[in-house]
């Protein structure tokens, strides 16, 4: 195999490696919520990358590689979930921050983390006065979790004894002119119904980019050829 198509057959090999390990592994390795996942994503982009153009190693290490640390974020995971205590050591664990209105300097000496990151954490919560936060926890992810006091909590619908309406997931129903049926099976909605609401707007499917019921229940149709 001459050096260009062996690098080609590389290429091609990292990226569907990579695409299956990311679909085992679910949406939480695109996330990189715990610290095995995170380090497990450099290290397999670092072992696609070599795999791509280093054609010093051979085919067949990378393939290992990938194999041995498939195995070992498979095990941490199963650990992690099954074992509380190995879990904070796998995983990593929150910290908190403010507790009951309190800034907790130690904690924030500890893991390196300095007020005015605080503060640009607490902002990016629409928070500017640390007044009003009564606990923040850092997420193991890095993102920030914010509990207001209660005096400065928004007042609720329920809070105010208003009756709200009940919400629905909108259900999409056609797209580029076609009907998604998966969507007509797994809804209270129907094709029959679909083609009777079209019927008395005099509107045929070839015509509809987007057609969606929305959370209320009403029927939204955007057409090719808007009038």
């Amino acid at each position: 195999m001459s050096g260009s198509l062996e690098i080609i057959f590389r290429t091609f090999t990292a990226f569907i490696i990579l695409w299956i390990f990311v679909h085992m592994l679910g949406k939480q390795i695109i996330f990189q919520k715990t610290y095995h996942l995170f380090i497990a994503t450099i290290t397999m982009g670092t072992i696609a990358g070599n795999l791509a153009f280093n054609n010093h190693i051979k085919f067949l290490y990378f393939i290992l590689s990938f194999v041995i640390m498939g195995l070992v974020i498979f095990t941490l995971n199963i650990l992690s979930v099954k074992n509380h205590r190995l879990r904070a050591w796998i995983s990593g664990e929150p910290t908190t921050l403010i507790h009951e209105g309190k800034i907790m300097e130690e904690s924030l000496k500890k893991i390196g983390y300095s007020l005015d990151m605080l503060k640009q954490g607490l902002r990016g919560k629409e928070i500017f006065n640390i007044e009003e936060v009564e606990w923040a926890i850092l997420e193991v992810s890095g993102s920030l979790s914010v509990l207001k006091k209660a005096e400065y909590q928004h007042i609720t619908r329920k809070d105010l004894n208003i009756a709200t309406a009940t919400h629905r997931v909108p259900v999409e129903l056609v797209i580029n002119g076609n009907i998604l049926y998966e969507n007509l099976t797994n809804s209270p909605y129907k094709e029959d119904w679909l083609h009777a609401e079209l019927q008395k707007r005099n509107i045929q499917i070839a015509d509809i980019l987007y057609a969606v019921v929305g959370t209320q229940g009403n029927l939204y149709i955007d057409l090719y050829q808007d009038h």
